[in-house]
């Protein structure tokens, strides 16, 4: 048997983190996703996709995704059901997610964030650049991270080789 759903939308409004008796962490949100194809009128339209994630990964989702954030989820469909308010049973089809991909950085979808953006996990601050896949010199940014490798650092630009001694390699 498999069950296993990759999704890639925005969300629809920020994730509502929750906290159980236990003191797990839940979130909860809806992604839109397009459709392939457009309809009658020629519009796109999506669907709206519930979705949960536990632990530490909701966490970072309720702190670090907002309303109209690129997301890619991988999961599995879970079906439940409960007893509603007026006595009737609610049946609900919901993504569980293994794990949340933030797919653009924090301020790229519009929106404003009293946190500052370098300051994502202890970071040091991130400097301008042009090209966000590296590219360009880069001898020629100071290099003010205090023996700190960014992540974004290519470690092939200039000669194209990176010094690796024997004892550094797994095998």
């Amino acid at each position: 048997m498999m069950n296993r759903v990759v999704l890639v939308g925005r969300l629809t409004k920020d994730p509502d983190l929750r906290y159980t008796p236990s003191g797990v962490a839940v979130a909860t949100f809806t992604l839109a996703v397009n459709r392939q194809f457009s309809n009658q009128s020629g519009e796109r339209e999506a669907d709206f996709i519930n979705c949960v994630v536990w632990r530490k990964p909701a966490e970072n989702v309720a702190n670090f995704l907002k309303k109209g954030s690129l997301a890619g989820v991988d999961g599995r469909i879970q079906t439940r059901n409960y007893e509603g308010q007026d006595g009737k049973r609610v049946y609900v089809t919901e993504i569980v997610a293994e794990s949340v991909q933030f797919l653009e950085p924090r301020n790229a979808s519009g929106g404003g964030s009293n946190r500052n953006d370098n300051d994502l996990y202890g970071a040091p601050p991130r400097e301008p650049q042009g090209n966000p896949y590296g590219g360009g010199n880069q001898n020629q940014r100071q290099n003010n991270n205090q023996g700190f490798t960014r992540v974004d650092d290519d470690p092939f630009a200039g000669n194209g080789q990176i010094d690796i001694s024997d004892d550094d390699l797994p095998f």
